[in-house]
Formats: C-alpha cells, structure tokens, sequence
C-alpha cells in the first residue's frame, strides 16, 4: 500500500509542477493570442489569471494597460503601467506610454524626465520619444505665452 502511495506521489507531483510552472506562460500567450485577434475582453481575463500565477509579470500589466488604453480607462491604463515600472523600469514601450499620458495631462515636467529615461533604455522606439518631445515643444511656448 504505501509503494502504491509512493509511486503515485511520485507520477502526480512533477505533473503538477511542470502544470503550474506552464500554466502562467499560457495564459500570457493565449492572452496575446486573444489580444491580437482584438478580443479584449477575454483577453483581459487571461492576462489577469496570468498574474495570479505570477505577480511579477511585467508583460501581463503591460497588455492590460494597452487593453485599457483601447478602452480609455486612463485610471487604470496608468496603474498597469505603473505595475510594469514598478517589475521593470526600463521597459520603453511603458515609459513611451506613460509619457503619452503625461503630455495628454500637461505634465511637462514629468515629461521631461521621462524622456531623459527613456534615451538611456530606448532600443526599438526611439523616434518616438523625439515626436512627443516636438510635442511638447510645440506645446510649451503657447503655455509660456499666456
């Protein structure tokens, strides 16, 4: 009886780790997956059960804040993006946001500084700190002006 127990200890266990250890990253994917077919909804839903399993998903508070960007919920695009600073500070696709939701609120200042972060992580979107920092240019004077 107990070598019964032992072998099906032994044969259960793994399963269920290896289960939870890839549990995680397929909610993430099928969450993307679902992201990309513009299925929001079901997509915010995985991404939430993604972090569940994993708190420290930076990618998962990324896509929720781009799901809530698409439904314009500043409030809690900004916390998710928050989130992702928070696990990762150099992600520049969550600063470019962020600063986006900066420059909407006429935070120049912190504009600015996010800026200066952004040219030291930036690898895949730098134009676009130069397009919002035009922006902000262009924005500037006219607020300096009156």
């Amino acid at each position: 009886m107990k070598k019964i127990i032992k072998l099906t200890l032994l044969i259960y266990l793994p399963i269920n780790i290896l289960n939870y250890s890839f549990g995680n990253e397929n909610f993430f994917n099928k969450g993307l997956k679902l992201y990309n077919e513009k299925k929001y909804e079901d997509a915010r839903f995985m991404f939430e059960r993604s972090l569940v399993f994993n708190p420290k998903d930076s990618n998962s508070y990324l896509y929720l804040a781009k799901i809530y960007n698409i439904e314009e919920d500043q409030n809690k695009e900004e916390k998710n993006l928050e989130a992702t600073l928070l696990i990762e500070p150099n992600n520049e696709e969550a600063i470019l946001m962020t600063m986006k939701i900066a420059l909407e609120k006429s935070n120049y200042s912190k504009v600015k500084d996010l800026s200066k972060t952004f040219n030291e992580v930036c690898k895949k979107l730098c134009d676009e700190n130069k397009s919002i920092l035009e922006t902000l240019s262009n924005i500037e004077p006219k607020n300096n002006e009156s």
